[in-house]
């Protein structure tokens, strides 16, 4: 038992991690160029023979007849001597869209291990503790608006207002709203609604009042863009953070894209340093 878990925690260790890209560089390159003795031989291994069938069949649903295989091994062996030729040509060099493809290539194998490594049930538990507010749900309510257009009242608003406010107040949440009010193009009951949802819709000012409001009881005028509102909440959720098990898997995909850009980083300064780098300015 004791070795397992010295195994698992070797596996977490950034040395070992190093040691695998550069294991998974050398590996790389030793494929790329398999078979190549040099510059005038070319060899089309069996390994890219298979490889180009297994291409074709994911492709075509098929194996490739023998004529079609034939066809496929002269086309690689036309790309090989057209690459060489520009190589030897120099044409790679000041291109680029080569040198971006050459450095996405290396980044590529550094993701790629990056994502063999798996959180454990506490690096996730602290993850999610650290980045709270990436995963806080935020506030939501539940509540219905009568509005007031103060062009219509004048005047008069703000005691015709406080009437019907004083009326609504006596019956609370039970009062039928449908007819009371002025016509407007958004709808008086709104569920579920966050703080962005409500500013979307009546601006920021009137959302951040209406969050503050109690829950039960007729509360206003409440201005917005549109004029005068009175308002009810029914039901209101404070922001709460998630149970890890309700969020794991984000949590995990935020945690290893973490660790690809620690694992980028700390690897890219391990190669920068081997370079004397001048800068004219």
């Amino acid at each position: 038992m004791t070795i397992k878990l010295n195994f698992r925690t070797l596996l977490r260790e950034p040395l070992l991690h190093f040691l695998l890209i550069g294991a998974a560089l050398f590996l790389f390159y030793n494929l790329q160029n398999e078979g190549r003795i040099d510059n005038e031989r070319i060899v089309i291994s069996e390994a890219q023979i298979n490889h180009l069938v297994t291409l074709w069949k994911k492709k075509r649903q098929r194996p490739p007849t023998q004529t079609e295989l034939e066809s496929m091994i002269q086309q690689q062996v036309r790309e090989e001597v057209m690459v060489r030729e520009a190589l030897a040509m120099g044409l790679d060099k000041n291109d680029s869209i080569i040198r971006r493809r050459l450095a996405q290539k290396i980044e590529f194998i550094t993701s790629d291990l990056a994502t063999l490594a798996e959180p454990t049930e506490t690096k996730l538990a602290n993850y999610l503790e650290k980045h709270s507010d990436e995963f806080t749900l935020p506030a939501r309510i539940d509540f219905l608006q009568i509005y007031f257009n103060p062009e219509k009242h004048e005047a008069n608003i703000q005691e015709y207002i406080n009437n019907l406010l004083n009326e609504l107040s006596q019956v609370g949440e039970n009062s039928d709203i449908t007819k009371l009010g002025d016509p407007l193009m958004l709808e008086q009951q709104h569920e579920q609604v966050t703080e962005h949802d409500v500013t979307r819709l009546f601006g920021k000012e009137f959302a951040s009042k209406i969050f503050t409001l109690p829950v039960g009881s007729w509360q206003g005028p409440v201005q917005s863009g549109y004029g005068f509102h009175l308002i009810i909440l029914s039901n209101k959720t404070e922001n709460k953070l998630p149970e890890l098990e309700a969020v794991r898997e984000k949590v995990r995909l935020e945690w290893q894209a973490q660790q690809r850009q620690d694992m980028d980083k700390v690897f890219y300064e391990s190669l920068r340093q081997r370079y004397e780098i001048t800068i004219e300015r």
